[in-house]
């Protein structure tokens, strides 16, 4: 389906996915923040689901829901589970009881913190999900929470995602890079860059899968960017695409930078579920962070 023809609801608009979401060429996209539409009212979940669907019908488009929001405080869901839990696995179940209800598919977006991490070779979505952390294990419950409501949902994971909005490693590298001479960055530690212009456009490839009913075979994908690298090489691509000298970044290992949450050593998801769903494969990551400089690169430089 084109997206000339969908209506998106996209709960955690603020988000970095959100604010892709929003700019897409769907003509219809409502993103709220957390203070426009908040999970944990159920209620209010359940009116803002049936009032865009409504809206969408009336305008002849298909609506879909895309939940973007999630509580991403890595490190203070350590100490704060009860707050995790609130919007990654109560807030995502009222939505998908929501949906499931007023018969709208939904897209669920979840991380590759569902896995221990100690894999060698590309997770598929299939492998037994070992989370290590508060963040990943409430994610996890809430993959299943979404899974088990009756909707017409799929989970699609996704990892090391940078895009214009919010905070995260482009755009703290490009600030280090103004800060300092030179940083350490972890080079143990190895995944695939996501650009939010790229996985925005697959997502939307997959909600209009769902619009015309052609839903995945199967319940959970994965949506990368191509390839893999480590967070060191990673900083030293976004150095070179500031036109700064990539010899300023320096290896080092996760010990010497400890974190309240462990993080996974290895988040290198397989697209093949996602190829073999007929969905577009993402582009290599390396390329992708070039776009998305070339698109973005006033607010990533930020």
């Amino acid at each position: 389906m084109s997206a000339k023809r969908l209506a998106l609801l996209v709960p955690g608009g603020r988000g970095q996915l959100g604010r892709e979401l929003a700019r897409s060429a769907v003509p219809l996209v409502h993103a709220p923040g957390s203070g426009e539409l908040d999970l944990r009212d159920a209620a209010e979940v359940g009116d803002a689901v049936g009032s865009f669907a409504e809206t969408a019908l009336d305008n002849d488009l298909r609506p879909v829901v895309v939940n973007a929001a999630a509580y991403t405080a890595v490190d203070a869901a350590e100490s704060d589970a009860d707050a995790a839990r609130s919007i990654n696995v109560d807030g995502a179940a009222a939505l998908a009881r929501a949906c499931a209800a007023r018969r709208v598919p939904l897209v669920h977006m979840s991380t590759d913190y569902v896995f221990s991490g100690d894999a060698d070779v590309p997770y598929e979505p299939d492998d037994p999900a070992e989370p290590r952390t508060v963040y990943g294990r409430t994610k996890l419950d809430g993959e299943r929470a979404v899974l088990s409501a009756g909707a017409r949902a799929c989970v699609v994971r996704t990892a090391w995602v940078y895009g214009a909005g919010g905070q995260n490693f482009v755009r703290t590298m490009s600030r280090l890079e103004r800060e300092r001479d030179s940083l350490s960055v972890v080079d143990d530690q190895v995944g695939a860059p996501t650009w939010t212009g790229d996985l925005a456009a697959g997502v939307v490839q997959l909600a209009g899968s769902f619009a015309e009913r052609r839903d995945p075979q199967r319940p959970v994908l994965h949506c990368t960017n191509a390839g893999r690298t480590s967070w060191f090489s990673f900083a030293r691509a976004v150095f070179a695409e500031l036109g700064a000298d990539p010899e300023r970044v320096q290896p080092c290992s996760t010990e010497e930078f400890p974190r309240p949450a462990p993080r996974p050593a290895h988040s290198v998801l397989s697209g093949r579920a996602w190829a073999a769903a007929g969905l577009t494969p993402l582009r290599d990551w390396r390329s992708a962070l070039t776009a998305a400089f070339e698109t973005d690169g006033a607010a990533l430089r930020r």
